[in-house]
């Protein structure tokens, strides 16, 4: 455990994640998506019939195995702690709000690593604004931002949303209850055993080595400390590599999911990482976090479910850009106006959370 902790254990140990992303990408889900967080939870939710957009619904394994992966190392090291009681409203709907940033990027961090690391020009005009949104989240927490101080429930608050997700996870498979895209992205994954395995394994090592893609930035900025984007940093190497030697790194002005509208691009972004740092994570770290006994993380994660819901039935997710056929023309894709508006909102509304949960007293402190 000491040898994880070291420089060189968090940088194997993001290069191992990188190849467990790569190995779930080969062996069946969409490559630039491999492990998305967002994408998938947007998939379950569709796979239980919250949303009726045919072409993403299909109960990834990939969410209760991360979920499985945490629960189980943090029991193992004695990490587990059932707490709850900070916010949970706000958590919510930030969940929410967090959501939507990223199916307006299409993608939530973990993906916007695969898609820079595959070239995607996109994603590197959207990382611009997920500086500027945890830029802001770290003034707010300069100025004395926090919400309710956390505290100690029964242990057994913990074991319930594990538990839950492996349930539905075995409905899914042996019942005719939940929906499976016959084409588009719900249709293309991994073996069930691979994909399962493949997030246990995930969940394991992104919990020992606090992986969270907002944080790890969040830290730079607050304490010029550069020890949570190593895993990440080697993530990011090993699947760069990978895609040079295989060919696959393409640098174009879109991937082949996504769209060039860069405004919202950035602004998408913008709204997942101020709200990864009011909320204390990433999307990735919601479920860590989940899975180790954080009621308040679990209640994020919620929110990002239904985040994913409201986004698709009420047409507020950006569309795949297209390029023209014999049939049809170009489209550049996107968000509409309803989705732009939205997003509007969801930013005022993180904004809101930010000046609302300073403290004065810490700001007197300063003064």
């Amino acid at each position: 455990m000491e040898f994880i902790s070291s420089k060189k254990g968090l940088l194997i140990s993001g290069i191992l994640a990188g190849l467990i992303a790569i190995w779930l990408a080969v062996s069946g889900n969409p490559q630039n998506m491999a492990i998305c967080v967002a994408c998938f939870i947007r998939d379950i939710a569709g796979s239980m019939k919250f949303h009726n957009a045919n072409a993403v619904q299909y109960f990834r394994p990939e969410i209760p195995g991360i979920v499985l992966g945490s629960f189980i190392i943090s029991l193992f090291t004695k990490e587990f702690k059932a707490t709850g009681g900070s916010s949970p409203v706000i958590r919510f709907f930030s969940g929410i709000a967090m959501m939507i940033g990223a199916l307006i990027f299409l993608g939530c961090p973990t993906r916007m690593i695969l898609r820079i690391a595959g070239g995607d020009l996109s994603a590197y005009i959207g990382f611009i604004g997920f500086l500027a949104g945890i830029g802001t989240g770290v003034f707010f927490l300069k100025k004395g931002y926090s919400l309710e101080k956390k505290v100690e429930i029964k242990k057994e608050n913990g074991y319930i949303f594990p538990t839950s997700l492996l349930l539905l996870l075995i409905l899914s498979v042996t019942t005719g209850l939940f929906a499976i895209s016959k084409k588009g992205p719900g249709s293309i994954h991994a073996p069930l055993i691979i994909s399962l395995v493949g997030g246990i394994l995930f969940g394991i090592i992104a919990q020992k080595v606090r992986m969270c893609f907002t944080g790890s930035i969040r830290n730079i900025f607050l304490m010029k400390n550069f020890e949570m984007i190593t895993p990440i940093f080697g993530m990011f190497i090993i699947i760069l590599i990978y895609n040079i030697i295989t060919g696959n790194f393409k640098f174009t002005a879109y991937g082949p999911i996504a769209h060039p509208q860069f405004i919202w691009n950035i602004l998408g972004l913008y709204t997942v990482g101020l709200a990864g740092v009011l909320m204390g994570g990433c999307p990735l770290r919601q479920l860590i976090l989940a899975g180790q006994g954080s009621s308040d993380s679990i209640i994020t994660v919620i929110g990002l479910f239904i985040g994913a819901a409201v986004a698709h039935n009420f047409k507020l997710a950006a569309a795949v850009a297209t390029k023209a056929t014999a049939t049809s023309p170009e489209t550049l894709g996107g968000p509409n106006l309803n989705g732009k508006i939205a997003l509007l909102f969801c930013i005022i509304f993180l904004i809101s959370v930010g000046i609302t949960g300073i403290k004065k007293g810490k700001i007197n402190e300063k003064r």
